[in-house]
């Protein structure tokens, strides 16, 4: 298998099994973390959007597989870059509480809208929009400090063409992402955290990852194998 696919595919197997573990050991808010944990993870966004758990696993992963993966990068950058990343993920996902900013910014520019008489389903998509965009900035920045290089080939111009088209297509795949993570107890996965995971509810809840987040997973394939063909960086010259 070639290693942009590994690369791509690494983040959503991370999720999956993140969420396997979860219904196999019973997780739920009824398990005992941690009490500085506890209070940052337990609450109101991780009750009405659960899923944003797996987000975060899927983001983590992600760094993680570019940092390990093929690149011209140096290996200190990859690992200050991972380190650098991951901390960023984090602080917007969980800074004050489970859903830190990112789900801060949906939920406030989703009920700005509906307050403001906007159909639901629009206030929806313009909540899950502004999360999406939010998380996948500072995702694709933890990407771009790990293990991108910054020297075009073939002109600034092209270049920044290129970086535009991928980011454009990867925010659409996580817009559709959010919208579809976002709709876990409509789509039945019951009072999970505050009850564990039956198996056809985990059934539901891993389909919704792959439903919700393997776009995300082909565009950054599909993007990762133009990347390694065209060389945007200039590969280093044997002496």
């Amino acid at each position: 298998m070639r290693p942009e696919l590994i690369v791509a595919g690494a983040p959503l197997a991370a999720a999956l099994l993140a969420a396997a573990l979860a219904a196999a050991t019973g997780f739920d808010q009824n398990t005992a973390l941690p009490p500085a944990l506890q209070a940052r993870f337990y609450g109101f966004f991780l009750d009405q959007y659960p899923l944003f758990a797996f987000a975060i696993v899927y983001a983590l992963a992600r760094i993680l597989a570019v940092a390990l993966g093929p690149g011209s990068t140096s290996v200190p950058r990859r690992f200050l870059g991972a380190i650098l990343g991951a901390a960023l993920v984090l602080g917007v996902s969980l800074h004050p509480t489970f859903g830190g900013i990112v789900l801060r910014a949906g939920f406030a520019t989703g009920g700005i809208g509906f307050l403001n008489q906007l159909p639901y389903w629009l206030a929806y998509a313009l909540g899950t929009a502004a999360a999406a965009f939010l998380f996948g900035v500072v995702l694709g920045l933890s990407v771009i400090i790990t293990n991108r290089g910054t020297r075009p080939r073939e002109g600034w111009g092209r270049a920044i063409r290129a970086s535009l088209v991928g980011a454009s297509l990867r925010f659409l795949a996580l817009w559709l992402g959010f919208a579809v993570l976002g709709l876990a107890r409509e789509a039945g996965i019951g009072l999970w955290p505050r009850r564990p995971l039956s198996i056809p509810q985990f059934g539901i809840l891993a389909g919704l990852l792959v439903a919700g987040l393997l776009p995300h997973s082909v565009i950054t394939a599909l993007r990762a194998h133009t990347y390694s063909r065209n060389a945007l960086i200039n590969p280093v010259r044997s002496r």
